[in-house]
């Protein structure tokens, strides 16, 4: 009798299984660690299992056909899920193909290779992306200046660029840590990369890395950039064969004519913006959105808004703005934020402090390829300074504002699905 009943319940659970044909991921409040839904998303696509992306649905939520190892996996880092019925599923696909309603589907098709570029010395600082991809388990490759110059990025779908300067003046970091030994490993660092490949200054050598990644992003390459590595990169383009280095970061005066000869044609976001030279401030020009220019924005104030877009009509910014909530605490940077009037009329502006109109998330395209920036240094450490202990991200897996991030991460896999009419 007990046998009878243990092969009924068995036969009662594959039997319910097999009508549950689909796992749902919900991304809304619903969802208890959304940083690890990303993993889990990135997961399925190594498995070489295609993954629906449902833009706008319960927090750009994912779907995809049930499959016994993922479910495992969603129980094992602790991602939320739903099995569903396929006629649930089915369900949930005629809502969204409405054309009434602002949603879609993306299909993502392949788990994008990953580059994270930066130095192979320690840095008294950590960095977002890395921290964020660690804590999600999405894997990453480190390149830095002799990787990029000996032409590797070709092998890699997304690129991101660690808290960088492309100027050549060491993050202007001269002032306050010139003494420093990090800060001397890091000037001996890229010097000694610059003599091995022909240079005679850095800021030459980090020219010829930013075209290295022009020529990437030219070429179809999926490029993001966070906090001074978004304003320093448009400047060095914009500076080519300019000399914007004072005598302590090359060994010889900036031209007293710079920025009347600079070239905003080559940059990819910025356009009319005015070089900051003096070593002494800890600027690189006026793209970034100082402090007192932020009328009293604090920790308690500072926050920015996330347009929403047509998810049928507009897939990119739509994909890239998915998250749970649409107003998100600020947070600082070397770069905190853009001035809106220095962005170039075709780069899409997708979150923005709206009370002093400054843009602090863009995206837009450059040749074949995409690019987006974002200000701040880390979305869960207003105000983090040099030498500061990591954020502990266990303690904020709900982060709308690293879900920013991870959005950017599953972009270049997806692909738009054709509605079944």
């Amino acid at each position: 009798m007990k046998k009878l009943i243990v092969f009924v319940m068995v036969w009662f659970v594959s039997l319910s299984m097999a009508m549950a044909n689909y796992l749902l991921i919900p991304m809304d409040e619903a969802q208890k660690n959304h940083l690890k839904a990303y993993g889990i998303a990135y997961f399925t696509l190594k498995q070489d299992i295609e993954l629906d992306w449902l833009l706008n649905y319960r927090g750009g939520s994912f779907m995809l056909k049930y499959n016994p190892t993922v479910e495992n996996e969603l129980s094992v880092r602790g991602v939320s899920f739903q099995v569903i019925s396929d006629a649930q599923a089915g369900a949930i696909l005629a809502e969204i193909a409405n054309p009434e309603a602002n949603m879609d589907v993306m299909k993502l098709e392949k788990a994008p290779k990953v580059a994270v570029y930066s130095p192979k010395t320690k840095q008294p600082w950590d960095d977002a992306v890395t921290m964020v991809m660690t804590y999600a388990e999405i894997p990453y490759d480190v390149v830095f200046d002799e990787e990029l110059l000996s032409d590797v990025l070709p092998k890699y779908d997304w690129l991101h660029l660690h808290h960088e300067d492309f100027t050549g003046q060491y993050g202007k970091f001269w002032a306050s840590y010139r003494n420093a030994p990090w800060y001397k490993d890091q000037v001996l660092e890229y010097q000694t990369i610059a003599r091995k490949f022909g240079y005679s200054k850095v800021s030459q050598m980090k020219l010829g890395v930013a075209k290295k990644i022009r020529d990437y992003v030219n070429s179809g390459g999926f490029l993001f950039a966070m906090c001074s590595a978004t304003d320093s990169y448009d400047i060095a383009l914009a500076a080519e064969g300019l000399d914007i280095c004072q005598d302590m970061f090359d060994g010889d005066p900036a031209d007293p004519n710079a920025q009347r000869k600079l070239n905003y044609s080559s940059t990819f976001a910025f356009k009319n913006f005015k070089l900051v030279m003096d070593p002494y401030i800890y600027e690189f020009s006026d793209i970034d959105n100082q402090q007192n220019e932020r009328k009293g924005l604090d920790e308690k104030t500072d926050f920015f808004n996330l347009f929403q877009f047509s998810a049928k009509y507009d897939p990119i910014p739509s994909m890239l703005t998915q998250n749970h909530e649409t107003i998100i605490r600020g947070f600082m940077g070397q770069t905190t934020a853009f001035k809106q009037r220095l962005v170039k009329s075709d780069v899409i502006i997708m979150g923005e402090t709206r009370s002093i109109q400054e843009a602090r998330y863009i995206h837009g395209t450059q040749g074949k390829g995409f690019f987006t920036f974002y200000g701040g240094h880390d979305p869960e450490d207003y105000e983090h300074r040099v030498g500061e202990e990591p954020t502990d991200l266990n303690l904020h897996p709900n982060s709308p504002g690293y879900r920013l991030i991870l959005n950017n991460i599953l972009f270049p896999a997806a692909k738009k699905k054709k509605q079944k009419t």
